[in-house]
């Protein structure tokens, strides 16, 4: 009796590894992504009254575990039901990725009209928000799902581990990111004026380097997703390659929309 414990025990223990180090590799594969929903998240409170911006935080976050359970949910019937679906779902999104990436760089440079910020409510921002989040979940999952492997405890495990891991830290970083400026005022009233100043300075810059970082994983994130399914390998730099692929995907996805619109 005492031995089946112990070797279930080890079991457990053995299977509790496995999911640590799938899971370590998951979130370094799913980094860009998460990297690209930070940025997007935290020019979504931009603009928003200080005592706002932590509820509206909260509630997309909450928005965010719910994505991820309808995510994995998704991604292990479609797997169970015809596994390749999962493949062109991943396609799917890398090619969304990047006519996003692509979209951003062409409104930069070309200065396409947007819609203010200001004009959305409380509640639109944080259901565009949850939208957005949605397809970044979905990506974080089925990119996760597609380097993890395994008996089907293990991958059920480490894809939980990798969602919740994934909203805490994206979300846990958009809170701190959006009290910067409250905390350099605060520094500032208090006698730190030169280092309270810098701060608030310093945060228009930082959004702005937020948002460049984001496009960028965006590209790289795609480029990754077309190499990794097609198994490609024309150049030995990993992340050039991904770069070049997310780019040239994402001028031939924002082209196509452009003539599908001009037709309509």
């Amino acid at each position: 009796m005492a031995y089946s414990l112990l070797a279930l025990l080890d079991d457990v223990a053995a299977v509790m590894d496995d999911v640590g180090v799938m899971t370590k590799v998951a979130l370094k594969k799913t980094s860009a992504v998460m990297s690209d929903d930070l940025a997007v998240n935290a020019n979504q409170v931009d603009g928003v009254h200080s005592t706002r911006e932590l509820p509206i935080v909260w509630s997309i976050f909450k928005g965010s575990l719910l994505n991820k359970v309808i995510a994995i949910s998704s991604i292990l019937l479609i797997d169970y039901i015809y596994s390749p679906v999962n493949t062109i779902l991943l396609i799917a999104g890398g090619l969304f990725l990047s006519y996003e990436g692509m979209h951003k760089v062409v409104d930069y440079f070309f200065k396409v009209e947007k819609i203010s910020k200001e004009a959305s409510s409380e509640q639109e921002r944080i259901k565009g928000a949850v939208r957005t989040d949605l397809v970044l979940s979905a990506e974080i999952i089925m990119l996760a799902k597609s380097y993890i492997s395994g008996a089907y405890l293990e991958v059920v495990s480490t894809l939980c581990i990798v969602g919740l891991l994934a909203s805490i830290i994206i979300y846990g970083l958009v809170a701190i990111i959006v009290k910067v400026d409250d905390f350099g005022s605060y520094l500032a009233l208090r006698g730190h004026k030169r280092i309270g100043i810098s701060l608030l300075n310093s945060m228009p810059v930082f959004m702005k380097l937020l948002s460049i970082v984001g496009t960028i994983a965006m590209f790289l994130v795609a480029g990754g997703i077309f190499t990794h399914s097609f198994h490609i390998q024309v150049i030995p730099l990993e992340f050039l390659q991904n770069f070049i692929f997310g780019v040239i995907s994402g001028g031939i996805s924002l082209y196509f929309v452009i003539l599908i619109n001009k037709l309509k």
